[in-house]
């Protein structure tokens, strides 16, 4: 009885820690995306003044901070 009091006061403390992280996890997943769409729009501007190669890096970049 005392392994099933100690167990379920671990469980119920462990998930309250966790639910603070979410507000920092979707801020940062924010802060990607405002970044890829700044570099998508640099990129996309790049294309249109015909700089293919400047492009491509931009857009090269806005795609690998979705890898991490």
């Amino acid at each position: 009885m005392k392994k099933i009091v100690i167990t379920l006061f671990l469980v119920l403390f462990t998930s309250s820690v966790y639910a603070g992280s979410c507000p920092m996890m979707a801020k940062s997943i924010d802060d990607k995306i405002a970044e890829a769409q700044m570099l998508r729009d640099q990129g996309m501007a790049a294309h249109d003044a015909g700089d293919h190669a400047k492009s491509e890096e931009l857009l090269g970049n806005a795609m690998e901070l979705f890898k991490s």
